[in-house]
């Protein structure tokens, strides 16, 4: 699984730019700007990032062996995150840390099934690696997931058409540690740290040794720079992701 994860990364790292496939995709600021039809305050909370400085911290591909001491970090720290899932030998795996992430109050999405890549499967096989994932999570907590992250961030017009008919806004990511390269968490923390902005999406897979230990670092020095840590709703806020819209 962690060859895959490195895959997931080293094959589409413009997508902090761009996106796989020539993507548009929509930032956090003009999200805000279409608020959303109906009150999110019971979901999102108080938290307004037009007024504060905010960033969003999601990991991919777990649950795994180290979300459990992740999830404690995040407590003590009073930082929400998203979670976005793999089924396949993780929901599967760890589906008490699933419950645990959702009643912490962190945003849990998926990551697809098993990990294909969306742009090089049939329309069927789409639907089934995003469907997947959704009705375990749903049996899980109570809740259909809104957001996914398609694997290496490649998507194009058919996965934005089959997202938005699952009821599934992509999210891509503007941070990334390449947590995959390297066991220091130092290095970890210092990539992270050069490259957070307000608005910023932070990409971290807490399946590596060295990542989680490198989370309190990054958690504090951001505070200390004035970010506010959001969940992607809460990023996104009084807009709302759209099905089939891609956000960076």
């Amino acid at each position: 699984m962690r060859a895959v994860a490195v895959s997931a990364v080293t094959a589409c790292t413009a997508v902090a730019l761009t996106g796989c496939g020539g993507v548009d995709p929509t930032l956090p600021s003009s999200a805000r700007a279409r608020p959303a039809a109906t009150s999110q305050t019971s979901r999102i909370g108080a938290v307004d990032c037009r007024e504060v400085k905010c960033i969003a911290l999601t990991f991919d591909a777990g649950p795994s062996e180290n979300s459990a001491r992740l999830l404690d970090i995040l407590r003590e720290k009073q930082v929400s995150a998203t979670f976005f899932l793999l089924g396949k030998r993780h929901i599967e795996k760890y589906p008490e840390l699933v419950r645990r992430m959702a009643a912490e109050g962190h945003e849990v999405a998926s990551h697809t099934w098993d990990h294909k890549i969306l742009t090089q499967i049939e329309p069927d096989e789409i639907r089934e690696e995003l469907r997947r994932p959704n009705d375990a999570i749903e049996r899980l907590i109570g809740r259909r997931p809104t957001l996914m992250r398609p694997p290496q961030g490649r998507t194009d017009k058919t996965v934005h058409e089959i997202s938005r008919e699952l009821g599934l806004a992509e999210v891509l990511w503007t941070v990334t540690a390449k947590d995959y390269t390297t066991t220091d968490s130092a290095v970890i923390e210092r990539r992270v740290l050069a490259q957070a902005d307000r608005d910023g999406i932070i990409l971290l897979h807490d399946l590596y040794d060295g990542t989680v230990p490198a989370v309190p670092g990054i958690i504090d020095a951001l505070k200390e720079r004035g970010f506010v840590f959001v969940t992607v709703p809460q990023l996104l806020a009084p807009g709302e992701a759209v099905p089939g819209n891609v956000y960076r």
